[in-house]
């Protein structure tokens, strides 16, 4: 009965929604998020992009290749169509020369239309004092999240035991920033999670997490710099990038990572960003990026007779029991590097070195799958990238040596857009056994740029104007061990996405993926066997349909199966109904979800974006059975503030308790709730 009410709801008519600020933002953010099969991704840099030229549109008369690389929305074969047709007939007069573009479709021109302008005028953007106090703009935010079920971590005296929580169960988050364009930017943002002491403890200052960058850009020959802490990414991502950056994703044409020097850094999380200074300059065709970072990083140290040394990295960020507080800043880690690039016409090359070291030796447990991975105190990443472009045909490459094992890295692509409707793309990568990277985030399947060797290849075909197939398939393998695989292994990863839009009101798409990565396997006796295939299937349809002016419904059933030869084959499923309400007399927007998922376990668990707060990413992963539901409402007043407010409840069918170990909730029901207050000037 259920299952019939919820196809009926699928099926509402009526008229179309126009789109406003918030919502075209909130589907490019949940495109993204959702090729992440991850509860700890964030977007924020993605989303303070977007905002900023949504509110300043970027006009194409007068942006650079940079400028629109950073909206995440363009290939860089249609960034040098667009540059190509300014070259050779002048400032474009009208929106509608967009479809004269040769690699540009109208889903391209409508996806990038709320971003941009044109205006024959040419601004000259002027760092004066006055401008500055009078365009320049301030955000602050403060949140709070909860869950209000007691966790077994709260419950008892952290006296009587260690590994009880030092704090209490509340999130609270503050940051402040003020901007002017995309010169001027500093801010200070502060976090405290869950479990750790505020303003007692260890936090007698309050927060556990404080971080604040000062930065600049526009200057001819010093182009930018910054200090404090800040995101940085070179080439595609073998030696360096410590922001997000795309993977495997349902647009085979975002393959490529598009590095855009260091960006200030506005996050929460404790550990992926560097800290100290970075600086561009400039002369002719050479831009010269040298950058240094020094932190304090969560490590276990261990004492043995005359030698200290540290077995292990900690990248929780937490800080609540006495155990997590003594490995809090256990570390130093130092970093100096340098990236040389040369540009010319449609062709770059970048050289690049980086110095990483410790304060003390780095010395893990040696197990047979991770022989090969980085000890000592320090090593040099050189690597050297390039990236070609002509006309329908973007080549582009990187390669990478880590110093303390000679190990080499190396990653080579090709985009190719036959026309607007037809392109097709490849990569072809070998991650060497021996070399790591701590800061790495390059294409792979695996989560380590290390013991990989892959070839990729995707299509994307817009049949017409209604009808879209992207598709991939991504063959690998991995030479030596890994974790739970005692061989050498190979894989698979197949994909295929079906888009119907037949206009403004509808849009469906269908998706299939199979997955192969093999593992140990044990045999029913419990004798170990030859690696096992574990194959697993999703299947995923999803609706959204514009109910009328004010309304649109989202709607999403998925299924998923896991099977291997010395196992029984598993199933999970996952239907959500989002309904999304913002009437335009009103100041006010709502959204609700109700879900229902039914799993055979974890492994098949399904992961689904969650509409929450600005800046605040939510993509947890439904398993065992039950429902869920929230509610979100955002309320602006006054021109300048806004308040998000989502409460959420989980119910769990025939359990007795949640989570495990301190994270335990006794009772089969969860509840979530957040709280944000953002002041605009």
């Amino acid at each position: 009965m259920k299952f019939t009410i919820f196809i009926l709801f699928l099926l509402i008519n009526s008229i179309i929604l126009a789109q406003d600020k918030n919502e075209v933002i909130q589907q490019r953010i949940e495109f993204i998020a959702e090729q992440n099969e991850s509860e700890s991704i964030d977007l924020t840099s993605v989303l303070e992009s977007l905002n900023y030229y949504y509110e300043n549109p970027l006009n194409l008369n007068q942006c650079t290749f940079e400028e629109l690389e950073s909206l995440n929305l363009l290939t860089e074969i249609q960034i040098n169509d667009l540059l190509l047709h300014l070259q050779k007939n002048g400032k474009l007069i009208s929106i509608y020369e967009l479809q004269t573009l040769k690699y540009w479709d109208l889903s391209t021109i409508q996806l990038i239309i709320p971003f941009i302008k044109i205006d024959e005028k040419i601004e000259q953007a002027q760092l004066k004092i006055a401008d500055i106090l009078k365009y320049g703009k301030s955000e602050l935010y403060n949140r709070y999240q909860l869950i209000p079920q007691p966790k077994i971590g709260y419950l008892q005296d952290t006296s009587i035991s260690s590994s009880n929580y030092q704090g209490n169960a509340d999130h609270y988050y503050s940051r402040y920033r003020f901007s002017y364009r995309t010169n001027l930017s500093f801010g200070i943002t502060a976090d405290k999670d869950p479990g750790e002491p505020f303003f007692k403890g260890i936090n007698k200052k309050g927060f556990d997490f404080y971080s604040a960058h000062a930065y600049y850009r526009g200057g001819k020959y010093l182009k930018a710099f910054i200090i404090g802490d800040y995101h940085l990414g070179i080439g595609q991502g073998l030696a360096l990038w410590t922001n997000y950056a795309f993977g495997k994703t349902a647009d085979v044409a975002m393959i490529k990572k598009s590095a855009n020097s260091f960006k200030p850094y506005t996050s929460t999380d404790e550990n992926r960003f560097l800290r100290g200074f970075a600086v561009d300059f400039g002369f002719s065709n050479f831009t010269l990026t040298l950058f240094g970072s020094s932190k304090k990083m969560d490590a276990t140290v261990e004492k043995k007779s005359i030698s200290t040394y540290f077995s292990s990295i900690q990248l929780t960020g937490l800080h609540r029991t006495t155990n997590e507080i003594e490995r809090k800043n256990a570390i130093t880690e130092n970093i100096l590097g340098s990236c040389l690039n040369y540009k010319i016409r449609n062709f770059e090359i970048d050289f690049n070195g980086i110095y990483q070291s410790y304060n003390i030796p780095y010395q893990k447990n040696i197990l047979s799958y991770n022989k090969f991975d980085f000890r000592g105190k320090e090593t040099i990443t050189l690597s050297v990238n390039y990236n070609w472009i002509w006309k329908n045909l973007n080549v582009f490459g990187e390669i990478a040596q880590a110093s303390y094992s000679k190990g080499i890295a190396q990653i080579h692509g090709l985009l190719l857009s036959l026309n607007s409707k037809f392109s097709l793309s490849f990569i072809y990568r070998n991650y060497a056994k021996n070399y790591q990277s701590f800061y790495s985030n390059a294409f792979a399947d695996g989560s380590k740029i290390q013991n990989e060797r892959g070839f990729y290849s995707g299509i994307k075909m817009k049949l017409n104007s209604s009808w879209t197939i992207n598709s991939y398939l991504d063959l690998f393998s991995s030479p030596w061990l890994k974790y739970q695989v005692n061989a050498p292994s190979f894989g698979h990863d197949y994909f295929t996405q079906i888009n119907y839009k037949p206009n403004k009101l509808l849009e469906i798409y269908a998706r299939f993926r199979e997955q192969n990565h093999q593992k140990n396997s044990r045999i029913e006796d419990g004798t170990i066997a030859s690696l096992d295939d574990n194959i697993q299937r999703n299947y995923r349809l999803n609706i959204v349909y514009n109910v009328s002016e004010n309304m649109t419904l989202k709607s999403r059933i998925e299924y998923t199966s896991l099977e291997g030869k010395y196992s029984t084959i598993k199933y999970g499923s996952l239907m959500t109904q989002d309904v999304i309400y913002k009437p335009k007399k009103y100041p006010f927007d709502l959204i609700f979800r109700y879900a229902l998922f039914q799993t055979d376990n974890y492994d098949t668990r399904i992961y689904s974006y969650e509409a929450n707060a600005l800046n605040v990413f939510s993509i947890p992963a439904y398993y065992d059975k039950g429902s869920k539901g929230y509610l979100l409402i955002r309320y602006t007043f006054l021109k300048h503030f806004d308040l998000w407010i989502r409460y959420g409840k989980t119910f769990y069918v025939n359990q007795n308790s949640i989570g495990s170990e301190q994270e335990k909730i006794n009772g089969n029901k969860k509840n979530d709730l957040t709280i944000q207050f953002r002041i605009k000037l």
